[in-house]
């Protein structure tokens, strides 16, 4: 392997590449990254070069996540052996040490530490020593802003970071922190430069949304009613919304906005009120039906995506049975499944029930078939209709495709003069992978 620690790079002409895993608000960090390290004089390496810098912005919510970290970095240290290599993310937070011991790691940055990955670079490059900066997690304080589209037509607005639930599986309060958010106006500002940029859809992401204003005393309701007075921007959404938190006026409000999609995402993770105790989640089956409930009532053409974890601990096949029986009744689309993942520190390691990794596997399977039948249907209602559209930027020989404002996705003939424009189309045939070709109507 050559001495990655012999000459010094300290030109102008650095290059970056950037790997990101888990959740869309890593996508979002990983954007603003890539955006500090271009100010500041490094230059994305394109297709076949050989960057300088690499950075992994990693996830940690399962054991396969860790694994597949670690197979990134690795892969990544053989690929680029005299490249820099920085990690950071939530496995940066959670195991800073084992990750500084795996060959050719030369930073490794908590949660914290991502806004400042310019100046642990450039401390590198000067004395080429390793460095590994972590706050303690009761201490993460900060909030960095983020509001970047990367290579996509989407934007995607950081809210909010942190959590305070503690659910009993869960390490995202370890790795994340307290919830702490922007202010409203630090917001509605970031959004008036997306406008200015001719941006014309924005997501709003975090980790738990619903909780945002902790810190600043402000309102998740009157951030949607500032966000939506923005005329230029067309579209929001809102990624992921806790069902204790999604209160009827946020649904009321979203039901009659301008610019609200008929769309939401909301984590339910069981449909068995046993296990949700055992989970330590914030609510029961009831409220979760209801809440569904009152979204279809308000918008009938409403999407609703559902975050479903199979297996935990406590999960005995009859609430396993009960959970499918209460899913397979609600009037959702989209089932995002996982089997549940042992994760040290957490409070489910004390509940002596343990399912076994083979009847979590037929679990996950039956929930995702009961997930794209539920999809399938949804798609069915809207095959003949005409439905506003909002193009994406083709990548490579893809079809070029775009999102309903109830997020199906549809496929139609490339028009590289309407990307970032919402237009109408007429859906047409599903294919196998649930997207569906469409036909341009009224843009000739």
């Amino acid at each position: 392997m050559p001495d990655r620690h012999a000459n010094p790079r300290m030109d102008t002409h650095l290059t970056y590449h950037i790997e990101t895993l888990g959740c869309k608000l890593n996508f979002s960090e990983t954007a603003t990254i890539g955006k500090l390290l271009t100010e500041s004089g490094f230059t994305r390496a394109g297709e076949g070069d050989t960057p300088d810098v690499c950075v992994v912005n990693t996830c940690s919510v399962t054991e396969l996540a860790d694994r597949k970290c670690r197979q990134h970095i690795r892969a990544l240290v053989k690929r680029y052996p005299e490249a820099l290599v920085v990690v950071t993310g939530c496995y940066a937070q959670l195991k800073s040490h084992e990750i500084a011991e795996l060959p050719g790691v030369d930073i490794v940055l908590g949660s914290e530490q991502k806004p400042d990955i310019v100046h642990y670079v450039q401390q590198w490059l000067a004395h080429h020593r390793q460095a590994v900066a972590v706050t303690r997690t009761p201490d993460i304080r900060r909030f960095a802003p983020s509001c970047e589209r990367g290579d996509r037509t989407r934007y995607w607005l950081k809210v909010q970071d942190g959590c305070d639930y503690y659910c009993s599986y869960c390490t995202i309060p370890m790795a994340r922190g307290r919830s702490r958010s922007g202010s409203i106006a630090q917001l509605v500002e970031q959004v008036r430069q997306v406008e200015a940029e001719g941006g014309k859809e924005v997501v709003l992401t975090g980790v738990n949304i619903g909780d945002f204003g902790k810190n600043t005393g402000e309102r998740f309701l009157d951030l949607l009613r500032s966000l939506d007075a923005i005329e230029g921007i067309a579209r929001y959404r809102i990624s992921s919304l806790e069902p204790d938190l999604l209160t009827d006026e946020v649904i009321d409000f979203c039901a009659q906005s301008r610019a609200f999609m008929p769309h939401f995402h909301i984590p339910l993770q069981c449909g068995s009120d046993e296990v949700l105790r055992l989970m330590r989640r914030h609510y029961t089956r009831d409220l979760f039906a209801d809440k569904v409930r009152r979204c279809r009532q308000l918008m009938p053409d409403v999407f609703i995506g559902v975050d479903i974890m199979v297996g935990t601990r406590g999960e005995r096949p009859e609430l396993f049975d009960e959970s499918y029986d209460f899913i397979a009744s609600l009037d959702v689309q989209h089932l995002h499944v996982f089997p549940y993942s042992e994760r040290p520190g957490t409070m489910a390691l004390r509940i002596p029930y343990v399912v076994d990794r083979r009847t979590k596997q037929e679990r996950a399977a039956r929930m995702l078939a009961l997930s794209d039948a539920k999809q399938r249907a949804f798609i069915d209602r809207y095959l003949g209709t005409v439905r506003p559209v909002l193009l994406e930027q083709p990548h490579g020989d893809a079809p070029m495709h775009g999102f309903t404002d109830n997020y199906i996705r549809v496929n139609v003939n490339p028009r590289p003069d309407l990307v970032n424009q919402v237009v109408n189309a007429r859906l047409l045939n599903v294919n196998d992978g649930l997207t569906v070709d469409a036909q341009l109507v009224g843009t000739d």
